[in-house]
């Protein structure tokens, strides 16, 4: 940790349950994918501690003048050596006993943030005290000591642990069915086939987290801002062939699993989604924009976990029926996300006003249609929750 973080570090966070006083801390959880697929696992990464050498997430205590989230960021940079994009929405909290100075063990309430990594670095402010190792979402939470961490690892990609027994069920559904409709299989075998709709809305679903990585990184002020704007135009690009194939796919099958208006009007969410991302890239270049604030790295990072919720979401659509309460929590977190984006969108934009209104108006208009077009990628994926949310009160 520099000597200026350490000076910045304020007194732990107290808040009072049911009379005691509880200690407040923030947590990173650096995460990864392993892979390019929307089934591609997910690994974490976890350290160890400086005393105990047990297996943790990079936390700490607030940093004054940072956000909750922004000082786990600092966290993860300064205990992990990782940087990236951090959602300034919490995944959830775990509770741990905190053993201090004067030997009491005192209970710690801790906010965990995602943090999607995008470099790690080679040298970093507690190298020689910690180690840090990539792990599987499984040995995380097999890994940690605290029961509600635990939990938290699992549901950040439930369908990790309950892959198999949902297949299991799915098979054994399919198995029931067959069994007690042949005929009506008989039947459905002489008309036209239902077409490959769910590896559409995958691949498009695989546009939609990489368009999402590269607006992160666009944000992030590097030296290869051009070569994030080219990705996202060529992933939109990506996207629209996508699109226009379910659209014609629609056309011509007879049998389609969910309802044609349903079909269309969830690929056109999701294409609204990185065509928005393509007009931010576009109107960075149009402007010249090279630095970026706080805010909109907010909400690219919001863009990023709303990506990494719907690579989960989306394959879940082939077992709709078995998979419905995961499908809730995942949209249901997706609408928490474009509430927090509009919060940090409106106080973006008050900052800027402040910043530009009075003395350099095109420079308020700039980052005020920036901001606009980073509300409207966070919109788009709470369209797509929305259109998920039907099919399953339609279908499950």
């Amino acid at each position: 940790m520099t000597p200026q973080a350490s000076r910045l570090k304020s007194q732990p966070d107290k808040s009072f349950t049911h009379g005691r006083r509880i200690i407040r801390q923030i947590a990173a959880l650096p995460y990864r994918s392993h892979g390019t697929a929307l089934h591609a696992p997910v690994e974490v990464l976890l350290v160890t501690s400086r005393e105990t050498k047990r297996w943790v997430l990079p936390k700490g205590n607030k940093i004054k003048g940072l956000s909750a989230h922004a000082a786990a960021a600092r966290e993860a940079e300064e205990e992990a050596g990782v940087l990236g994009a951090i959602c300034p929405t919490s995944l959830g909290t775990y509770r741990y006993r905190k053993r201090l100075n004067s030997g009491a063990a005192l209970l710690v309430d801790v906010d965990v943030f995602p943090f999607a990594v995008t470099e790690e670095l080679d040298d970093w402010a507690e190298a020689s005290q910690r180690t840090r190792r990539w792990f599987t979402l499984a040995e995380a939470a097999a890994a940690v000591d605290e029961p509600d961490l635990s939990d938290l690892l699992r549901g950040f990609r439930a369908t990790q642990f309950n892959a198999l027994p949902a297949r299991t069920r799915l098979l054994a559904s399919i198995q029931s069915v067959k069994e007690g409709f042949r005929m009506f299989h008989w039947f459905q075998s002489l008309l036209p086939k239902q077409g490959q709709f769910f590896d559409l809305f995958e691949a498009h679903g695989q546009t939609l987290v990489a368009g999402s990585a590269a607006l992160a990184r666009l944000l992030q002020n590097g030296a290869t801002m051009d070569h994030h704007i080219r990705e996202i135009h060529e992933r939109e690009e990506e996207a629209d062939v996508i699109t226009r194939q379910v659209l014609q796919t629609v056309r011509r099958t007879f049998l389609t699993p969910f309802d044609r208006g349903a079909i269309t009007s969830l690929i056109s969410a999701m294409d609204d989604a990185i065509d928005e991302m393509q007009q931010t890239a576009r109107g960075i270049t149009l402007y010249e924009v090279a630095s970026f604030e706080p805010e909109m790295r907010d909400m690219a990072a919001i863009i990023i976990d709303s990506a990494r919720l719907l690579a989960e979401a989306l394959p879940m659509l082939r077992a709709i029926n078995a998979n419905a309460a995961r499908l809730h929590e995942l949209t249901a977190r997706l609408v928490r996300l474009e509430g927090q984006a509009d919060d940090i969108h409106a106080a973006g934009l008050k900052k800027a006003y402040k910043a530009y209104g009075a003395t350099n108006p095109m420079g308020f208009i700039v980052a005020r249609e920036l901001y606009s077009h980073l509300e409207r990628v966070v919109d788009r994926f709470e369209d797509v929750a929305n259109e998920i949310d039907g099919l399953v009160i339609d279908h499950a």
